[in-house]
């Protein structure tokens, strides 16, 4: 049967055995005899739904398949390593229903981000040769604002957040069988947190198979982090890429990253002081220059604009013969003014392609849609190892992402755009050559690639730490920097977030019995407590808190908008908070923008602004139709993408304010 079912059923039998009265006890046996004969019926219909499985021979997996299932068999947690490319992500899922998983349990699988989950689960369906999720299929996902997992559901996709949501409610994560761990490389701070806690799960799931993979780099401390896991390694399918370097600044030299000293602003770790650069140009980007103005005192004017580089890039690789281009840029403003800038030059048989996360799911799917002439793919990072694209055989690597960084200094969380790192940079390379030879134009000098750090910092080294805190305090983990991360938290950056956390009222000032107790796991095998190691516990608000899916001071803003008798209003502004602001100023309207944004301003409050531009776009959408509001954002300079995310952010939040019990007045937020 089910693990879960398994775990209620053994508690009940032995409550039984406690039950002095025969009659009760022999009423209660029978009962657990028939649950547990429902149990079994539901993994037998689960069994026969497992579809005829096939691999498709051209993938790297496909030729270690059998080495793979032996392993997964073998051991309780394996890790594989592999390129983007290799078929790790669609084919494992397969090789785990050969193996007979996914039948007592669901075969759970992360991805970084929701544009991944979903697609990977519409690919796998495909390959199974079984209903979409939406369907019903046997394969699912689940990501923040969709959840498209059934009763027969025998492999889950879904984004590392919920996976992390779910585990407090459900800390043995009794519903799966398996877990995948997907693109482990990147180090987010949701998946080193998972991997954490998996580890400590594990003396208690002894059938709770893990799969850990990642990109070929890394791969040694994974295995060490887990006693040695087994590691296989899974060769990419490549043609020869030929590398070409266009820096903007013609002839530049970088400066030695060694004259730039590591500061506080551009973080610590391994990319200290060679992470150059974080200024944004036009298009927001640096080119890996060091900044937008390439080397310091370069005159402006002998540097390339960006997106004319980038459109010189196009046609030199269409003068190279057919073949997809994948251009990848640092996050949606820049997409879209390059998208059209490209289209202005009107490229005979040229097709312009957006590809990121905000996209909604017909929008991204256009990628993978079949088409004539070339296609110029224009994506964040999000491509760069989530998602596959179809027929690259040309990258243009301006060289630079969006990165997330806290400063101790200033207690607060930037978004800089940076030069990327070399594995970045290789990864993204390695984009193009599946089909035939590619060519990767980096528009940055080989010199600066040579100065950059080997690896991007692990998100755990450069964040506020403020919500993992919180989060590990509710589950009784015990203390942050004793908790089996692969690399120790900033002891800074903890102190930090345990400051803000008292601030919030989250934490006691320092060890006072506030009225909640140690909630360390025995489910779990957790053998930590709420109290930190600053001798903080976790309060009654910090309970309430650590159930709001947003940054904690939000969710205080939430509580406090109950007790004020504002909830209503409050869960509009701390929405709209949670996410990019909706209203646009692109660069060349700026002052249209302003003067088309500022009927919402109220002299008393920036924060009511917000409310404002609500009231505004809930009475737009009664009176109009879907087109005709997607038009009417874009001559309000709104972003249509951003005020979706806000209304579904706003309903989340609303669905949990009534879950904890707050003011029905939430209810009137729409």
């Amino acid at each position: 049967m089910e693990p879960g079912d398994a775990h209620r059923l053994g508690r009940r039998l032995a409550d039984s055995r406690r039950t002095r009265e025969p009659a009760a006890r022999r009423r209660a046996l029978r009962a657990i005899a028939a649950d547990a004969e429902r149990a079994a019926a539901r993994v037998a219909r689960r069994r026969a739904k497992v579809p005829a499985l096939s691999y498709p021979d051209i993938l790297p997996v496909t030729q270690r398949k059998d080495e793979i299932l032996a392993a997964i068999r073998d051991h309780q947690v394996v890790i594989i390593a592999g390129e983007t490319g290799s078929g790790k992500t669609t084919q494992l899922p397969k090789i785990c229903l050969e193996l007979g998983r996914g039948v007592r349990g669901m075969i759970g699988h992360t991805q970084p981000r929701r544009i991944a989950a979903r697609t990977v689960a519409d690919r796998i369906a495909e390959e199974l040769g079984t209903p979409s999720p939406q369907a019903g299929g046997v394969v699912g996902y689940q990501t923040r604002f969709t959840d498209q997992v059934h009763d027969d559901t025998l492999v889950k996709l879904m984004t590392d957040g919920i996976l992390l949501a779910e585990i407090s409610t459900d800390r043995s994560l009794r519903r799966y069988d398996t877990l995948i761990i997907d693109e482990a490389h990147e180090r987010s701070l949701n998946i080193d947190f998972i991997l954490g806690y998996v580890r400590s799960l594990l003396p208690r799931r002894p059938d709770l198979k893990i799969i850990i993979t990642s990109a070929t780099i890394e791969t040694a401390r994974f295995s060490a982090h887990f006693g040695d896991a087994p590691v296989i390694e899974v060769s990419g399918r490549t043609y020869p890429v030929e590398v070409r370097y266009h820096p903007l600044v013609p002839g530049a030299r970088d400066a030695d990253p060694a004259a730039s000293p590591p500061t506080e602003e551009s973080g610590g770790g391994r990319g200290a002081g060679r992470a150059r650069g974080g200024g944004s140009g036009r298009n927001g980007g640096s080119g890996g220059n060091g900044g937008p103005s390439g080397r310091r005192g370069q005159p402006a004017e002998t540097e390339r604009d960006q997106t004319q580089a980038i459109s010189d890039a196009v046609d030199e690789l269409c003068a190279e013969g057919p073949g997809d281009i994948l251009v990848f840029l640092s996050g949606e403003r820049e997409i879209r003014d390059t998208a059209e800038a490209l289209a202005r030059e009107q490229r005979p048989n040229t097709e312009i392609v957006p590809l990121y996360a905000r996209l909604s799911a017909g929008e991204q799917h256009r990628v993978f849609q079949p088409h004539t002439g070339r296609r110029v793919v224009l994506a964040t990072n999000v491509a760069e190892t989530s998602l596959t694209v179809p027929g690259i055989r040309y990258v243009i690597d301006p060289g630079t992402a969006r990165i997330s960084r806290y400063s101790h200094r200033t207690k607060v969380q930037r978004l800089p755009i940076e030069p990327v790192s070399q594995a970045s940079a290789n990864q993204r390379k390695g984009r193009c050559g599946r089909t035939a030879d590619g060519i990767c134009i980096r528009l940055y000098s080989e010199e600066d690639f040579a100065g950059r750090p080997e690896f991007t910092d692990p998100e755990i080294l450069r964040t506020n730490l403020a919500s993992v805190i919180l989060r590990m305090a509710d589950l009784g983990l015990g203390d942050m920097a004793t908790f089996g991360f692969l690399d120790p938290p900033d002891p800074r950056q903890i102190s930090d977030g345990e400051l803000l956390l008292t601030e919030l009222g989250a934490f006691d000032a320092g060890g006072t019995d506030t009225g909640s107790t140690d909630t360390g796991s025995a489910d779990t095998g957790a053998t930590g407590s709420s109290r930190t190691a600053s001798g903080r516990r976790i309060t009654p608000i910090g309970r309430r808190l650590a159930q709001i899916p947003v940054d904690p001071r939000l969710a205080r803003m939430v509580l406090a908008g109950d007790e004020q008798g504002c909830l209503r209003e409050v869960l509009v502004i701390a929405a709209a908070l949670a996410i990019q602001d909706p209203r646009d100023r692109p660069v060349e309207h700026q002052q249209a923008a302003d003067e088309r944004h500022a009927r919402f301003a109220d002299p008393t409050s920036d924060f009511l602004a917000y409310l404002n531009l609500w009231n505004y776009l809930r009475d737009a959408r009664g009176e109009l139709s879907a087109n005709q509001f997607r038009r009417m954002c874009r001559t309000e300079f709104l972003n249509y993408l951003r005020i979706r995310e806000w209304q579904d952010v706003h309903g989340q939040l609303a669905a949990v304010a009534r879950g904890l019990g707050l003011n029905a007045e939430a209810r009137s937020g729409d």
